[in-house]
């Protein structure tokens, strides 16, 4: 069974990122929430038995470098974590990240997810 949603979201480096901790919490919470909220619709595929396959592809203008493209999906990570009910460090789950050049000012999240 294969699951696909766009996540309509900015992702940003967050190593990178120089600004008040009280604007980024409240960037990575929406994240994660809009994560959890958009894979929780669906409950017949989160059986904790199966093992997750989880692509992650950031649609931006500009690419990040590998470790700061990881960083940025941190919060999109533990939302389909939070979603499923099992920790992102589990053994169960299988993490790939990829990036897609968009369009000026189109930024998204799409997240396929392949369960065995």
């Amino acid at each position: 069974m294969k699951l696909l949603v766009m996540l309509p979201l900015r992702t940003v480096s967050e190593a990178n990122t120089h600004g008040h901790w009280r604007t980024k919490a409240k960037r990575v919470k929406m994240q994660r929430m809009t994560a959890r909220m958009m894979l929780t619709l669906d409950k017949r595929w989160c059986a904790k038995q199966n093992h997750f396959d989880v692509r992650l592809t950031r649609i931006a203008p500009k690419k990040l470098d590998s470790d700061n493209l990881a960083i940025s999906n941190k919060a999109i990570r533990d939302g389909i974590a939070d979603a499923i009910g099992i920790d992102d460090g589990s053994d169960k789950f299988s993490w790939e990240y990829r990036q897609e050049s968009g369009r000026p000012k189109e930024y998204a999240v799409r997240v396929e997810i392949t369960i065995q």
